[in-house]
């Protein structure tokens, strides 16, 4: 999955029937100057004012998941996504993007706040790889002397701790619900 950040979102704005006549004509509308989709819209109509019930046409978009826009529409939960994310730096937007990819989950059918809510449950953080992640639950949770450490085992360890109780993508890991 590409990575987005939803605060540099855009997407620019055509017409059917501008397209149909032969022409893209359009602009790159910023998201981020929009508190709402109604605003946004409004935008939309004021660019295609010369065009009487003009049917929009996203013919390209940027830092927006696919599952929240297509060609001819942009979902009713892009905006509360957006805010419910914009806390996060671009790094935890792409892990709460793998999150929801991996899940499967419809932004239609899910509030963003419980979307947000369950991720950072789940999310454990950023590493290297699965052993890596092994290493920092030794640190957090056993005490171990540093001459066992050298005894230990770690690339067994982190496989038994992702056989059920962890799964990783991308570098981030994430705690099995």
């Amino acid at each position: 999955m590409e990575a987005v950040t939803l605060s540099e979102a855009k997407i620019y704005v055509g017409t059917y029937g501008k397209y149909n006549a032969g022409s893209i004509f359009g602009k790159w509308l910023d998201l981020s100057d929009y508190s709402g989709k109604e605003e946004f819209y409004e935008a939309c109509r004021e660019l295609h004012k010369d065009e009487e019930d003009a049917e929009y046409m996203f013919q390209d978009w940027e830092n927006i998941p696919d599952g929240l826009i297509g060609e001819s529409w942009l979902s009713e939960k892009f905006f509360d996504l957006r805010d419910a994310v914009e806390d996060f730096d671009d790094s935890r937007q792409e892990a709460f993007f793998t999150w929801c990819n991996y899940k499967g989950y419809d932004f239609d059918d899910k509030d963003a706040a419980d979307l947000v809510c369950s991720f950072e449950d789940e999310y454990q953080g950023e590493y290297d790889d699965e052993e890596d992640f092994a290493y920092q639950i030794i640190e957090e949770c056993y005490d171990l002397p540093e001459f066992a450490k050298t005894y230990f085992d770690y690339a067994k360890f982190a496989r038994d701790l992702f056989c059920g109780d962890y799964w990783i993508d991308n570098g981030f890991v994430f705690r099995c619900a």
